[in-house]
């Protein structure tokens, strides 16, 4: 009998889950309650799914509000009207307007009033749909008012949303966040009521005794009121389901886009290719699946049209059918790649693709899917009050100083807080974990059968599309799937790349970036991997990856397939990772696999690398079919929600094992293989399609290298710092110069070997003024002197100095001195203003001043390049002023194995890691004088005596090891070189 509750959805408001709501409402006898959250649906179809657990009688809506003010509660009588109230509220969220005292007629839609609400609008007639809500405190007030006469419009409004004072205190900390005020000063105004608590039906009913028509309208009220969706059996596909006008349409295009498209990828398919699309195919039509398949390969053949590249990667790369449509650039046949592993008949889910595309596309893609298809949204996630957020809020709303925050929220406080730190840590407890704000999925879009609203209400966040308000999970289990489409900036170098090449070398022949086969093949590519030339390369550029690959010596394919596979914590943390170098360097150790486990898998010898790997041993070990294999790999993954589904196969993979004979010892080591790394493992199509564009960007790294570095720096770089990716440039040949104003742009450029660094590095330049000097050189030519620049563009003589101080004016042949005394006396007050250049019938002729020579050292260049770029492009290890002691270089590593010896390096990357003890400890890459590479790693008992502070210059001293011939130094002491200073200062 309740129709006005709140969740911790009602975001910054509630304070408990909508699961804890039923619970809440079995303890207090309820057998009936309505979920409206404050201008928010996330919750309903969950709350609805639950209900049903709990034996309660579900009810959804939504509680309209402007701030704490409540307008209104709408109550949905089926799913019509839950649609209707959907679609309303989404109006509101998505022009960010106001809602209204009352709304327009919703159809199948109860309407509820407070009490005090329709007092202050006076309103003396109510429609059929319309109601009076009265709260206990209220039933007083109802004896004296006139309202007392509309008896057939009054129902009970007890709002609940605390169970206790522990929430009430909850609930006001989350307001003042809300409000972004001191506790302290929270007004009254803003919080909900102490009384706004659920109690028990006996209670409730006791307290309106006096009214007991009010008792029997809430009670008719609620049992109009039904909204379905299925779930778990009676769960169905709401995801978009004829492409065409009919199923039997949909299938016989996609068995003739397969028929027509197969040659492409099979020039003289083998009866196992034809075997093995006709097996695909049946299952695809068998669950109806066919509308998925044609709504992927719509969105590739646009993308195509448009020259977008992609990647369609994930356990989609096992299908026959993606790769000749297109979708995905994996052969399912040579890898040996399961189709279980994509669908089965154990899993009622729509298969899944991952479709990456590149950052500058993603948008342009996702337009045309909502262009293109008519139910379309976002799909959101909730970004939840973590440890740290919770703390800055909290310490925020107790008025705690900056400092004080920080080191609380850095977990760094000691046992020596104050009364209020200790007040923000347990109050913070509270509130972590509940849901802060809704968020758009990283990837997730919705192509549904139904409207949008028949499910959620729908925002408008800053992406400019639609979306709802339920995360994946919700979305699972009412049957509604996404679509993965996904940025990433590796296939924007890729095509940036293609497209520098083309306007540096005009004479070079055209290339076809998808012949991966020959790239494969090639010996010269190949070295760059096993070498550790990677650097660019997409996913295999990281100092992790480029270690293992030249520990494996990856010089094929298949080889960077199982890396990327093998550098996951799952397969690294169960000791398989060190087990599969072991076999691969060293054939004689392959004997020491089980025979039955190298049988299975003599491609990895005899070790778990993929997901498939433990679908194969489920299957061939265990006696388990391909789809109850994909049950256990899933439950492994913890993405399988049926506990129960999961320990059957469990149970029977070790029944099985145990008629099959194998001895327990062999079952659990085993077992226990599966169970360490099945959850983090790639499936071995998902490491392929990144093998894929790695090739692409290792053919262009190789035989284009600096037009490659260019894209890469355009595309914001990748692992490494703008800094490193212009350091690799140079060991490619490339000569690195500032920018320029004849010769530069925006983004960098490449002119024959040299590259012209982009405006867009200098922090202080505004990206106006570049585009104002930008479009006056490319209308009226090169400039030819400052005073022709100052003379045609419109700039302040701030912005004038930023482009003298980085050296943009050099083709003057004029010292950077002389240059910023001239600005100086050339641009007066008047100019320093002007944001348009006045048109002048005569050209002025600038008075020239003479000035003395004046006197600069080279140092100052660095530090203005440091200053404006955030970097220099000088040689680092020329500002060293501490004395170098005899040490080797990185190529020399290999001839000290063991032994301690001196290093010195450049800083490129470090980062954290934990050992088995959770004890931190340091990784470290290093460039030598030479520009090589060397790694280091700074163990526990090191990291906090010798700390890495800051990019630099570091003497490192400690002991070379030699793993599979990669060697790397355990540091055992460091020291930061001094540099020289600004002699300016």
């Amino acid at each position: 009998m309740y129709l006005n509750c709140h969740s911790y959805y009602s975001l910054r408001y509630g304070t408990f889950s909508e699961v804890a709501l039923l619970e809440l409402a079995v303890a207090n006898n309820i057998d009936t309650l309505a979920l409206t959250d404050i201008n928010n649906t996330s919750a309903c179809m969950h709350f609805i799914q639950q209900a049903k657990k709990h034996h309660i009688q579900p009810v959804v809506g939504v509680d309209f509000r402007n701030g704490n003010t409540q307008q209104f509660v709408a109550l949905a009588k089926n799913n019509t009207g839950f649609e209707n109230i959907n679609r309303y509220l989404s109006s509101f969220l998505e022009s960010k307007t106001s809602i209204p005292d009352k709304p327009t007629y919703l159809e199948d839609v109860c309407i509820i009033y407070p009490f005090e609400k329709v007092l202050e609008l006076n309103l003396t007639s109510f429609a059929t749909n319309e109601f009076i809500g009265v709260s206990i405190a209220e039933v007083n007030k109802l004896r004296f008012s006139y309202l007392k006469k509309f008896e057939d419009n009054i129902v009970i409004q007890q709002q609940v949303t605390l169970r206790n004072k522990r929430d009430f205190n909850a609930h006001r900390l989350l307001r003042a966040i809300a409000n972004n005020m001191l506790l302290s000063k929270l007004p009254t105004t803003e919080e909900c009521l102490e009384t706004d608590r659920m109690h028990t039906a006996k209670d409730l009913e006791e307290s309106f005794k006096e009214f007991p028509f009010i008792i029997a309208n809430t009670k008719k009220l609620l049992q109009q009121c039904t909204v379905h969706f299925g779930y778990d059996i009676a769960r169905e596909n709401q995801n978009l389901n004829l492409y065409y006008g009919s199923f039997e349409q949909d299938c016989k295009i996609l068995v003739q886009l397969c028929t027509d498209k197969m040659h492409n990828r099979y020039p003289n398919p083998t009866e196992k290719v034809h075997a093995r699309l006709q097996k695909e195919l049946k299952v695809i039509l068998e669950l109806k699946f066919v509308s998925f398949f044609l709504i992927n390969y719509d969105i590739i053949s646009y993308a195509k049209k448009n020259n977008f590249f992609h990647v369609g990667r994930g356990s989609g790369a096992n299908s026959i059918v993606a790769y000749i449509l297109g979708i995905t650039d994996v052969d399912p046949v040579e890898l040996d790649l399961y189709f279980e592993r994509f669908i089965n008949p154990f899993r009622a889910s729509p298969p899944d693709f991952d479709i990456d595309f590149s950052w500058k596309d993603r948008d342009t893609v996702t337009q045309y899917i909502f262009n293109r298809f008519d139910n379309v949204a976002l799909l959101a996630t909730y970004n939840t009050f973590k440890y740290r957020a919770v703390v800055r809020e909290l310490g925020k709303v107790f008025g705690l100083p900056k400092e004080e925050i920080d080191k609380l929220s850095t977990g760094a406080a000691d046992n020596k807080l104050d009364d209020i730190s200790k007040l923000v840590l347990k109050y913070g407890k509270l509130i972590e974990g509940f849901p802060n704000y809704v968020s758009v999925h990283s990837a997730g879009i919705l192509i549904l059968d139904k409207p949008i609203h028949y499910y959620s209400a729908t925002s408008l966040p800053p992406k400019g599309f639609p979306t709802v308000q339920f995360d994946m999970n919700i979305a699972d289990d009412v049957g509604i799937f996404k679509f993965d489409i996904l940025g990433q900036r590796g296939l924007a170098k890729i095509k940036d790349a293609l497209q520098i090449i083309k306007e540096n070398n005009p004479d070079a022949p055209e290339i076809d970036i998808t012949d991966i086969e020959s790239f494969k093949n090639d010996i010269n590519i190949n070295n760059l991997l096993k070498s550790g030339g990677a650097i660019g390369a997409y996913y295999v550029e990281s100092p992790a990856m480029r270690g293992l690959m030249q520990k494996l010596q990856t010089q094929d394919y298949l080889g960077l397939v199982a890396a990327s596979s093998i550098i996951r914590p799952g397969v690294s943390g169960s000791g398989m990772k060190e087990e599969f170098i072991k076999r691969h360097r060293f054939p004689e150790k392959r004997k020491e696999a089980h025979p039955i486990l190298l049988e299975i898998m003599p491609e990895t010898y005899g070790v778990m690398v993929y997901q498939e790997d433990v679908m194969k041993v489920a299957n061939q070990f265990a006696d388990l079919s391909l789809g109850e294999a994909d049950v256990l790999r899933r439950g492994m993954s913890g993405k399988y929600r049926s506990v129960e589904e999961f320990k059957a196969v469990e149970d029977k993979f070790v029944s099985n094992c145990r008629k099959k004979g194998h001895a327990d010892p062999l079952i659990f080591e085993v077992w226990n293989q599966i169970k360490s790394f099945a959850g983090y493992a790639f499936a071995k199509g998902h490491s392929a399609s990144y093998a894929v564009e790695s090739y692409q960007s290792l053919f262009l790294k190789c035989y284009y290298p600096i037009e490659f570095m260019t894209a890469v720096l355009n595309n914001g770089g990748g692992f490494y710092s703008a800094a490193h990716y212009i350091h690799e440039a140079k060991m490619c040949g490339a000569t690195i110069t500032l920018p320029c104003i004849n010769n530069g742009d925006h983004g960098n450029t490449v002119k024959g070997k040299t590259i012209y660094l982009g405006f867009g590095y200098l922090k202080n330049l505004e990206s106006l003024l570049v585009q104002r000097f930008l479009t006056e050189r490319q209308l009226s030519g090169l400039f030819l002197s400052m005073d022709d620049f100052i003379a045609r563009v419109a700039i302040s003589i701030e912005q004038l100095t930023v482009l003298i101080r980085i050296d943009a004016f050099r083709f003057t042949n004029k010292q950077k001195t002389t240059l910023l005394w001239e600005a100086t006396f050339k641009l007066n007050t008047t100019k320093s203003k002007q944001t348009q250049p006045q048109v002048k019938l005569f050209q002025l002729q600038q008075q020239n001043f003479k000035i003395p020579k004046l006197h600069t050292h080279w140092l100052e260049n660095v530090y203005d390049e440091m200053e404006l770029l955030g970097f220099t492009i000088h040689n680092y290890f020329s500002l060293v002023t501490d004395p170098f002691h005899p040490h080797i270089k990185a190529k020399q590593m290999s001839e000290f194995s063991n032994k301690k010896v001196v290093l010195y390096g450049q800083l490129v990357a470090t980062r954290f890691n934990k050992t088995s003890q959770g004890k931190l400890m340091r990784l470290s890459t290093f460039i030598d004088a030479e520009g090589q590479y060397f790694d280091a790693v700074h163990f526990t008992d090191v990291v906090q005596q010798y700390p890495i502070n800051g990019m630099g210059i570091y003497g490192c001293y400690g002991t070379i090891t030699n793993r599979f011939g990669f060697c790397s130094m355990n540091v055992l002491k460091s020291k930061k070189m001094s540099i020289a200073g600004d002699p300016r200062h």
